[in-house]
């Protein structure tokens, strides 16, 4: 599998990226422990989440996504620096703060939690905020950037449809 680098960030993702709004919801934890193990044995290696995944199934908080993913991590089958995880926050629905930065802080401390790992590759923020000041989410994002708890930032460019 050819890698492809993600703009500046120094990391190199595969052409195709597993969403993983399923795992919790659709697929149980077996089969999307099967679904992973087969994207990673054809070469992929870059999964995608949310804080938010899969919080409108009835009984679910969110964040089922990412316990999956992360006791998917945790079994080993493939070692961490060969995954690259992209999760997000800011989804509406999780906090009215979105992109304040004590909400991006204590989310990205929830994420690492479930996702058991000390980093994640690519915090993205799920909806843009016009409530917050762009310097204050950056400001977050760089604190956490600077502690390593995450390696590159990514955004929306445009709020979704209604």
């Amino acid at each position: 599998m050819e890698l492809r680098p993600l703009g500046r960030t120094g990391l190199s993702i595969s052409p195709i990226v597993f969403g993983g709004n399923v795992f919790g919801w659709t697929a149980d934890e077996k089969t999307s422990f099967d679904l992973l193990d087969q994207f990673f044995g054809a070469g992929f290696n870059t999964i995608d989440t949310a804080d938010v995944y899969s919080k409108w199934v009835p009984g679910h908080v969110g964040g089922e996504s990412e316990v999956v993913i992360g006791n998917w991590l945790k079994r080993g089958s493939v070692s961490r620096d060969k995954a690259v995880i992209v999760t997000k926050v800011g989804h509406p629905s999780m906090s009215d703060d979105k992109l304040k930065a004590r909400w991006i802080v204590k989310a990205a401390e929830d994420s690492l939690k479930r996702l058991k790992t000390d980093y994640i590759d690519v915090y993205l923020s799920h909806f843009p905020d016009d409530s917050t000041p762009h310097e204050e989410t950056l400001g977050a994002y760089q604190k956490l950037k600077e502690e390593g708890k995450i390696r590159a930032v990514a955004a929306p460019t445009t709020a979704p449809s209604s």
